[in-house]
């Protein structure tokens, strides 16, 4: 069973080219799955049935894994027997049918927009570490990147002219982002100080040593001006929220947001539905004079 997990993830790294970060949540969850046929000593990977599955997921639910924890071992159950089906190893899913217990559905955290210009209007410093960190935040916004993606940005992906940026996404997916004028204005004098770096690669953001920027020095960088501009705990992934939830309060296009976001499923997109109608709702039991409530039981 333990080899022919390590040449599924062989597979998934060398032919699905999945992201470290995934691969390495899906070894922990297969890992997990293993750990409980050892001890159920069920012997191969055909021998599992959905009931040894379903006792697993009940246990882990039990001992506080999330629903979405949950639903992402399921996921990788199901990815790991239809490798084993194709292969002839095995011949049914015990994953098939079953889905995780259902939890509190947590929204994103965002920036509403009054919080974001406070945070990207600010003053900057004319020097090498402001204009690189205020590049990195109206990147960020301006086109609702993944920390993955913007890590691995190479100069040659970006078009100031144009105002494109190509990135590369979960899969190996790539897809062209417009690029914002603040963006663009932010880069513009971000590029002549990293190019006295001296970079011994291509990529777009570096130290001032000329190394790239890895994903925890970026975190780090992010965090620090949440703290200085706004005071609060700041991290990429809530600027990638912040511009989702923006656009469709806006513009009504889940589908356009989907396709900037590169989601491949719409549902992973709808949870900016819930955050949409959350601003409506507040807006109305603000505004409308048959919302408000007395208080205090007046």
């Amino acid at each position: 069973m333990q080899q022919q997990l390590d040449a599924y993830c062989a597979h998934l790294r060398s032919e699905r080219q999945v992201s470290p970060h995934t691969l390495q949540a899906y070894r922990r969850d297969l890992d997990k799955v293993l750990g409980f046929c050892e001890k159920q000593q069920v012997r191969s990977w055909n021998d599992l049935d959905i009931q040894g599955l379903r006792s697993l997921i009940a246990r882990l639910h039990q001992q506080g894994q999330s629903s979405r924890s949950l639903a992402r071992l399921l996921s990788a159950v199901r990815g790991l027997y239809h490798y084993l089906n194709r292969e002839g190893l095995c011949d049914h899913d015990p994953a098939n049918g079953l889905a995780p217990p259902k939890g509190e559905r947590r929204l994103p955290k965002t920036l509403d927009t009054d919080r974001t210009l406070q945070l990207l209007d600010g003053a900057v410093e004319d020097d090498f570490l402001a204009h690189r960190d205020q590049a990195i935040l109206e990147l960020f916004y301006s086109c609702g990147l993944r920390l993955s993606e913007l890590t691995s940005l190479n100069l040659e992906q970006l078009d100031l002219a144009d105002g494109l940026v190509q990135v590369q996404g979960k899969g190996s997916k790539t897809r062209v982002l417009p690029v914002g004028k603040k963006a663009r204005e932010a880069l513009a004098l971000w590029l002549p100080l990293r190019a006295l770096s001296n970079p011994p690669d291509g990529a777009l953001f570096v130290s001032q040593k000329g190394r790239r920027l890895g994903p925890r020095a970026i975190q780090l960088r992010v965090k620090a001006a949440g703290e200085r501009e706004l005071g609060q705990n700041l991290h990429p992934h809530m600027l990638r929220h912040s511009f989702a939830s923006h656009l469709l309060e806006s513009s009504q296009d889940l589908r356009a947001v989907q396709e900037l976001l590169g989601h491949s499923d719409i549902k992973t997109t709808q949870i900016y539905t819930h955050l949409d109608f959350q601003h409506l709702a507040a807006v109305y039991d603000s505004a409308h004079p048959r919302a408000k409530r007395n208080k205090g039981g007046e």
